[in-house]
């Protein structure tokens, strides 16, 4: 092989392909996903709205017992059993006790003092998880979730190849750093694209990996990874697939989730809840704070913070009498757990409050300028009769440096390297015999 025919990095043109056909598949999800994620950023303030009818139901006076607001809570749903019961915040707010029936799982509001069923709805029906899952999973249970994790993909090459088309090759910082608002015509959409995303490339790929470890197939082979480091089976504080987010399982540990369904719980007396209560309120745990029983004869009653801001939880393991019998704060767990609780944190907007709501939101919008002025910039070159890709050379080196590349994206997002293969095998079985295809892809060489 002649120095002639391989470089260190491929050369602009190339690259060029392959922003375009990665931008080609990933804008209609990156507009999408930006836009329920976007939506989804405001979930505390959002079911703080939605919840505030029953902030303040309770006056001074007398409470029931918790184990009497369960029993209502149980009464509204037939043949529910007790999954959690979680702290209200004020004494005035209605208790909202989380009941399953088969894996069902239906939130009921409970007026602290009357016991009266304020509301009941269920947990997969409420408003914020309807939009978590268009945004994890498309509705579509885990072939959305493949879906979205193979857009996510392709958005990461498509990010990475963009900063390769934007590193300024001389002259100044205009259109690089900032666009050149009066240039017009296709000057200013090239500039609005570049340097958009530029500004926005390193929050939208920490974005793009914080969510990997929910993705079916990204989270499976992150667990197979680890339980073969670690040597035993892996218990994770987030779930993989259509199981994941919030309101969808039991508690983590004793309670942990079978199949995606939440674990039915033993019917036992709930009498201890107070006394559960009274041991765990004065600890000040991060809300909400989630009480579960046990997951069966002998075993302990779990309180849990499930706080947003994942670095505040903790997990408490308790005996019937209020006793604690085990806590396990976020810095004892492992340093995988750790990294990807912060991620999943700042992926939700909730790392560092509303900074972090704006920062994510702000990169959710210019997301979106991206997909649009992406959309723009191929309509306004794209000739008459084709796809409009760049052309293809009709020898291109062979970059080592690309090859490279390549192979550690495949290694680390195995649904890229594995539709990348089928591309490359479409492109040689079946396309090579399609000439009219080929030239419309621009596949063709020119």
């Amino acid at each position: 092989m002649t120095a002639a025919s391989t470089r260190r990095w491929p050369g602009y043109a190339t690259v060029w392909r392959w922003h375009f056909y990665a931008g080609l598949f990933c804008l209609p999800f990156v507009l999408w996903l930006s836009l329920t994620g976007a939506a989804y950023l405001f979930r505390p303030q959002v079911e703080a709205l939605i919840d505030r009818p029953y902030a303040h139901v309770a006056g001074p006076g007398p409470r029931a017992s918790a184990a009497a607001q369960v029993d209502a809570a149980l009464a509204a749903v037939p043949g529910s059993v007790l999954h959690r019961y979680q702290l209200p915040d004020t004494p005035a707010q209605a208790v909202q006790v989380i009941v399953g029936v088969h894996g069902r799982e239906t939130r009921v509001y409970v007026h602290p003092q009357t016991l009266a069923v304020l509301k009941t709805v269920g947990e997969q029906d409420r408003l914020m998880r309807i939009v978590f899952r268009l945004h994890g999973e498309l509705l579509a249970g885990n072939v959305g979730s493949y879906v979205v994790e193979l857009a996510a993909s392709w958005t990461i090459v498509m990010i990475l190849t963009g900063l390769f088309l934007w590193w300024p090759r001389g002259g100044g910082i205009a259109g690089v750093v900032y666009p050149r608002l009066g240039a017009g015509g296709r000057r200013f959409w090239r500039d609005l694209h570049g340097v958009t995303g530029f500004w926005v490339s390193a929050m939208a790929l920490l974005l793009l990996l914080s969510g990997l470890p929910w993705a079916k197939s990204w989270g499976s082979y992150l667990k197979a990874v680890r339980t073969v480091a670690e040597g035993s089976a892996v218990r994770q504080d987030w779930t993989i697939g259509a199981a994941a987010g919030p309101g969808t399982r039991a508690m983590e540990g004793a309670h942990a989730e079978h199949g995606g369904m939440a674990m039915e719980h033993p019917r036992i007396s709930y009498a201890p809840l107070d006394r559960l209560i009274a041991s765990v309120a004065p600890l000040r745990l991060a809300g909400p704070v989630l009480i579960a029983p046990p997951a069966g004869p002998g075993q302990p009653w779990t309180a849990k913070s499930d706080a947003a801001d994942r670095p505040l939880r903790t997990d408490l393991e308790l005996d019937a009498d209020g006793h604690i019998l085990s806590r396990k704060d976020f810095a004892t767990r492992r340093l995988v757990d750790r990294l990807v609780g912060y991620g999943v944190a700042l992926h939700e907007g909730a790392l560092y409050g509303w900074l972090n709501q704006l920062v994510n939101l702000l990169t959710a919008l210019g997301l979106m300028l991206l997909t649009v002025s992406g959309v723009v910039l191929w309509w306004r070159r794209r000739p008459e009769g084709v796809l409009g890709a760049p052309h293809r050379r009709p020898r291109p080196a062979l970059a080592w440096g690309l090859v490279a590349v390549i192979v550690a994206l495949g290694v680390l997002l195995p649904l890229f390297g594995a539709t990348l293969i089928a591309v490359l095998l479409a492109e040689r079985l079946a396309l090579a015999r399609l000439p009219g295809t080929r030239r419309w892809l621009g596949l063709a060489t020119s």
